[in-house]
């Protein structure tokens, strides 16, 4: 699914990546885990196209994805890349059913196929009574729930998220731990995780460690 070879990512006289090379196979949860600075944050970003990088190679459903023109990358990612943050950046004047639908419209989908995935997205999440509720209204793990719906309104082929439960109480940062492998197992999901929840982290199928800007086990 995704295949990372001997990346290289610099900014100024700091080499952040020195040779990352990383497969991840389909329907994996993967975490990433290491020290801040480590080059987790910088790697997911390159992963997730949002970063170029200096020297390498990131192939992801079998494309060479930074051999695409910026108009095809950004289709790409939109179609084919899920992104679930920290503090979720949802849109505060949408309702969480409008946010869902984003990326879908941004995509040009046709708006009833894109609402009826919303709805069983949302249905997913256990959200079908809170659809109509904007974020300001949403507990914060409702809010990432309507994240992570976002995220997989264009079936992407792997969803990225960076510290995806690191703004949450224990009990709700269970709950979406808990969801992540859910998604892998009812959608088939790929699923790409930095954390620096070592619980998160013992879960996963797969623990990679980074450490000034090197895989070291």
């Amino acid at each position: 699914m995704i295949h990372i070879e001997n990346i290289h990512k610099r900014f100024g006289t700091l080499e952040v990546l020195k040779g990352i090379s990383l497969d991840v196979a389909d329907r994996e949860v993967v975490a990433i885990v290491g020290a801040s600075g480590a080059g987790k944050t910088t790697l997911l970003q390159i992963m997730g196209t949002l970063s170029r990088p200096d020297e390498g190679l990131v192939r992801i459903d079998d494309r060479d994805v930074f051999s695409l023109d910026d108009r095809a990358l950004s289709r790409f990612r939109n179609e084919r890349i899920g992104f679930v943050f920290q503090f979720h950046h949802l849109l505060p004047e949408f309702t969480a059913f409008e946010n869902v639908c984003i990326p879908g419209w941004i995509g040009r989908r046709p708006k009833a196929e894109v609402e009826s995935r919303a709805r069983e997205l949302l249905g997913l999440m256990g959200l079908t009574d809170r659809s109509e509720h904007k974020p300001g209204q949403l507990s914060g793990g409702e809010q990432q729930r309507v994240a992570i719906a976002r995220a997989l309104i264009n079936s992407p082929a792997v969803l990225l998220a960076d510290e995806p439960s690191g703004n949450l109480d224990t009990k709700t940062r269970e709950e979406i731990h808990r969801l992540f492998f859910e998604l892998r197992d009812r959608l088939g999901q790929t699923v790409v995780i930095v954390t620096h929840d070592e619980h998160l982290a013992a879960m996963s199928d797969r623990r990679i460690v980074l450490s000034d800007g090197q895989i070291v086990r």
